[in-house]
């Protein structure tokens, strides 16, 4: 009995923060492989030109390492986003199955706590998913109007200072408009491929993680580029010579995209954003699937 009330309080802690520490870490991983091809995204958005074009003029313009600007606040971005998305959702689908009589959820229960998750993961992290952007649009800018950022915490601190603590959640609507879509894309459609992949295909464990993380990935960048695109747009806007910024806000940046380029506008560079998408989501998964087998192994 002894043994029992000592484990109990250990038993209780790690369980709740685990789903957390295993989700940022399986992001940090994933972003470290993933790095270049999101600066190559970036600037395809930007109107830089095709991915060859870009990745041309980066490697003779910037060198390789232009390919890794602003890691340290994509690694930063995940430490806190992928973090709080990944944990969040697992709290969340873990609550509903428990309501649910411990059967698998419908759809639709995923895809709600896939948008829960999301929105709470974009909340978090959009002050580092704001200095992420910064940092990579600002050698496509002339010289005069580059910011010049070191870091990440570099970033944060001057946005603090110089345009006051909330600008660090400028552009935030979008981000969790668009963090919505894209953890219901990817968070609901994994599950779900898992239960199919598994169930009825009778997949082995290897080739149900791949199958499940690739239509996951597919389905997150499907979901969230039209986002994503006034998401950027929105955070690496600069105000012109009288101050007046190109946009108001999100809404105003979608009517103008739309009424300028179409639909299609918003879906710019989705071959690069898939591309990068999706192994970022597969790359996750399954990192994530490889650290709990290491801690089921050494009894974690």
């Amino acid at each position: 009995m002894g043994e029992e009330k000592k484990a109990q309080p250990a038993g209780g802690v790690w369980p709740t923060i685990k789903p957390f520490v295993n989700g940022g870490a399986s992001g940090m991983l994933a972003t470290c492989v993933i790095q270049p091809i999101d600066m190559i995204k970036v600037r395809i958005q930007l109107g830089q030109g095709s991915a060859a074009q870009v990745t041309k003029n980066m490697l003779k313009e910037e060198g390789f390492g232009a390919f890794y600007k602003g890691l340290s606040a994509g690694l930063l971005r995940q430490a806190t986003y992928t973090t709080a998305r990944l944990g969040s959702f697992k709290i969340l689908t873990n609550k509903a199955i428990e309501a649910n009589d411990g059967k698998p959820l419908p759809l639709y229960q995923k895809a709600l706590c896939g948008l829960t998750a999301g929105a709470i993961g974009a909340s978090v992290g959009s002050p580092a998913d704001l200095a992420l952007i910064r940092m990579q649009a600002d050698a496509t800018l002339p010289a005069a109007q580059r910011r010049n950022y070191t870091n990440a915490f570099h970033a944060l601190f001057r946005i603090s200072a110089d345009e006051g603590v909330l600008a660090l959640w400028k552009g935030a609507g979008p981000t969790v408009v668009r963090a919505m879509a894209l953890n219901m894309g990817m968070l609901a459609s994994y599950d779900q491929s898992v239960e199919f992949f598994k169930d009825s295909l009778g997949f082995g464990e290897g080739a149900t993680v791949l199958g499940a993380s690739s239509v996951s990935g597919f389905f997150a960048a499907a979901c969230s580029l039209p986002f994503d695109y006034v998401k950027t747009q929105i955070q690496k806007m600069q105000p012109d010579a009288e101050g007046k910024y190109p946009y108001t806000g999100s809404l105003d940046c979608a009517m103008k995209t739309l009424k300028a380029g179409g639909p299609l506008k918003f879906y710019t560079g989705f071959p690069v954003y898939c591309v990068r998408i999706a192994p970022h989501v597969m790359m996750t998964w399954i990192f994530l699937n490889q650290i709990q087998k290491y801690q089921k192994a050494i009894g974690l």
